[in-house]
């Protein structure tokens, strides 16, 4: 006999589930009590990404709070630039750092070591799969390239990446380089984390919306296509949702330019378009995550309009980014609680 079915598996080969399946980005995080103390313990954000022991707790911690349909490692996109000896910290209230890259640093990466570098998340991800409901759906993840180069090259997060927007300006031939150089490192990652146990692995290019047309196609689709292409070539059946944040129109096209299963949509996609880019294949997303904070009213009207649009096709019940810090985790359980009770 066939044994239980993970249905974001399912929604990502192209079935309709009702209700849809759900999960939530940023699910194990500072919102849940248990989060914290875990983070405590752990000491530095890194040393909490790189302990299997507090890693797996972390992520298991939302999956015993709420059932949801998938578990996401918890990790960082910055790991790949802190394999790269790029000297990446977290510094309290002020978010992740590290060494700016310039041409000459970018001329020296070497993708020698990387994997061994961050074995210990591989090993999260095998102790999760074991750990984990035959029903539970593992998501492994990476950052995209053009939004790992926009924090290498300017050293940190900024209001619109404009330090690595200008870079590629003035030096397109190596910033293309760069960008195929993370995509190949990126995309052995993913296929050691599904090697490593995870049924899908997801995309993040939070960064994709501050860039123009012509710059959307060469710096967020043409890496993510490339990554693809690899994963694919590896593990046929590799299964991978994209996530490009503020791509507005620019989504259009995007799951067939980089031939990803799913498209994740941020909480700016109107659900008529929405409900188009449904029409070629699964979607994810997307409720405001202030409408989690808020609450009441303001929550079920948002879960109600998402599922009244989107519920009858393949779709993933997410967040349109992040879950937040000040997220009460009462009002996850009613999301979660209306979504499940979702009847066409």
């Amino acid at each position: 006999m066939p044994g239980p079915s993970r249905k974001i598996v399912d929604v990502l080969e192209g079935k309709t589930v009702t209700p849809p399946p759900i999960w939530l980005m940023r699910q194990a995080g500072r919102y849940l009590p248990e989060y914290r103390e875990t983070r405590a313990k752990a000491g530095s954000f890194l040393d909490l990404c790189y302990s299997p022991d507090y890693a797996v707790e972390v992520t298991l911690q939302p999956i015993r709070r709420y059932g949801f349909d998938a578990a996401i490692l918890f990790s960082d996109i910055l790991v790949i630039p802190d394999a790269l000896n790029r000297n990446v910290r977290f510094v309290q209230g002020e978010g992740p750092q590290m060494d700016p890259i310039n041409v000459a640093g970018i001329e020296k990466l070497n993708a020698e070591g990387v994997l061994s570098h961050l074995a210990p998340v591989l090993e999260t991800v095998r102790r999760l799969r074991r750990e984990l409901s035959e029903e539970t759906t593992l998501l492994g993840f990476c950052g995209a390239p053009w939004t790992v180069a926009t924090y290498m090259i300017a050293g940190h997060g900024t209001p619109d990446q404009a330090p690595a927007r200008l870079f590629a300006y003035r030096n397109p031939d190596v910033f293309l380089r760069l960008l195929d150089f993370l995509a190949d490192v990126s995309a052995e990652y993913l296929i050691a984390q599904i090697d490593a146990g995870a049924d899908a692995v997801q995309i993040f290019d939070s960064w994709a919306g501050v860039l123009g047309e012509r710059e959307f196609k060469a710096y967020a689709v043409r890496p993510v296509a490339r990554m693809i292409r690899t994963v694919r070539a590896a593990r046929p059946g590799a299964r991978i949702i994209a996530f490009a944040k503020g791509a507005g129109m620019n989504l259009r096209s995007y799951r067939q330019d980089t031939d990803a299963n799913a498209i994740g949509l941020d909480w700016s996609v109107p659900l008529s378009f929405a409900a188009e880019l449904q029409k070629d294949g699964p979607i994810q997303g997307n409720l405001d995550p202030m409408r989690v904070v808020a609450g009441g009213q303001a929550l079920e009207e948002g879960i109600d309009a998402i599922l009244q649009a989107l519920g009858n096709g393949p779709l993933i019940f997410n967040l349109g980014h992040g879950i937040t810090p000040e997220a009460d985790p009462a009002h996850v359980s009613d999301l979660v609680r209306r979504v499940r009770g979702y009847m066409p």
